[in-house]
């Protein structure tokens, strides 16, 4: 099965601008990324999906492979089905996030084996391991899944709402799970979802993954233990930093 790495990557993030070339122990975050995933056997191409000509061009400087893209993709799974249609013979497409610095190999083999199971559409990944402070953050997105494995929400509340309890004993008496922001998709299903007008609950939440489950998509949730702290502000740099090896 010809699988597509995507790396989307824009200059121009409200919160915290540029950060793909922030400099992390020598090294920028968006090569740090690619680096990461190149470590990877699952790949026949990697591609980074950027906008923005200064990303482009140290991409290709650092040796690696980068796609300029349309100035008005609203999100990465836009970027994804553009470069798509660069390579046809793509099967499978594998969604990035490109503040992840620290990606894990084994984490993308998992969610890659996931598509083992003929009815899986799209796959993401959900973590068991979560603080009260990622409960209240709504930077950490939480979920909550089917007995099938598949999504049912994705908020950036803290949910399913404990009613018999105070919150400070949620995460001793539920499941609780983290969304991992890495997304695959089926080609087929790709090229549909890039169709697909915003959703009431994607805008609301301004969470793109919602406008899928609105459509009636199933996102099948693959649970990991490993931990890859992501980059959304600048105060995640300090933590990220402490965490990369030199």
């Amino acid at each position: 099965m010809f699988t597509l790495g995507v790396i989307p990557a824009r200059y121009d993030s409200s919160r915290f601008p540029g950060k793909p070339l922030i400099d992390l122990k020598g090294k920028s975050m968006i090569q740090r990324v690619y680096e990461g995933v190149a470590k990877s056997s699952l790949f026949d191409t990697i591609i980074v999906a950027t906008d923005d000509e200064r990303i482009h061009s140290h991409v290709i400087d650092f040796g690696g492979k980068s796609v300029m893209t349309s100035t008005t993709h609203q999100s990465g799974t836009d970027r994804c089905g553009e470069v798509l249609a660069l390579f046809p013979q793509a099967e499978l497409i594998v969604n990035i996030q490109g503040d992840e610095p620290l990606v894990n190999t084994k984490q993308l083999e998992l969610l890659v084996r996931a598509f083992s199971d003929d009815s899986v559409q799209i796959a993401t990944l959900g973590n068991p391991n979560l603080s009260l402070s990622d409960l209240r953050n709504e930077n950490r997105i939480k979920l909550v899944k089917d007995i099938h494995n598949n999504a049912l929400y994705f908020s950036r509340s803290a949910i399913p709402f404990g009613a018999k309890y105070p919150q400070d004993q949620w995460l001793a008496n539920f499941a609780y799970l983290r969304h991992i922001g890495l997304y695959a998709y089926r080609s087929k299903t790709l090229l549909e979802l890039i169709q697909l007008p915003a959703a009431p609950l994607e805008m609301w939440e301004s969470l793109e993954q919602l406008r899928w489950l609105y459509n009636g998509y199933t996102i099948r949730i693959v649970e990991t233990t490993i931990e890859t702290p992501n980059i959304d502000t600048p105060e995640d740099v300090e933590f990220v930093l402490k965490c990369i090896e030199e």
